[in-house]
């Protein structure tokens, strides 16, 4: 029987958004590069994750129902602050980008961003790791 070759993910990224479509975009822009995708549809559930298994990359809505993102990002960079973190918005008229920066988020991409916007994020996220 052959062996199968499972390659090791290039690094273990957290999506943390609250709309589904959103964590399906990301997902599949990001596995075909190797990267392991971890979901989370609410920042509780994301903070929990990373507590449990942290990863190389977050990357995190600012507008959640249950926790605005730069909470989150508060409380990650308390448990975590070597982690890098890309923010995302739809929301263009808020300086929440501009915070999220100011708090440590490594990028800030406002919603709807191109795929290629969010590939070159990621790189660029994860070489400062």
């Amino acid at each position: 029987m052959p062996l199968r070759f499972h390659p090791t993910p290039v690094a273990r990224i957290l999506v943390i958004d609250d709309e589904p479509s959103v964590l399906a975009a990301i997902e599949q822009a990001l596995k075909p590069t190797g990267h392991q995708v971890i979901l989370a549809a609410e920042a509780a559930a994301g903070l929990q994750r990373h507590r449990a298994e942290p990863v190389d990359l977050i990357i995190t809505d600012l507008y959640m129902p249950d926790q605005d993102g730069i909470e989150t990002i508060v409380q990650l960079r308390r448990s975590d602050p070597q982690v890098p973190i890309i923010a995302m918005s739809g929301n263009a008229k808020s300086d929440m980008l501009t915070v999220a920066k100011k708090l440590g988020a490594v990028a800030a991409l406002e919603k709807p961003f191109a795929i290629d916007q969010l590939l070159k994020a990621v790189e660029k996220a994860l070489k400062r790791n």
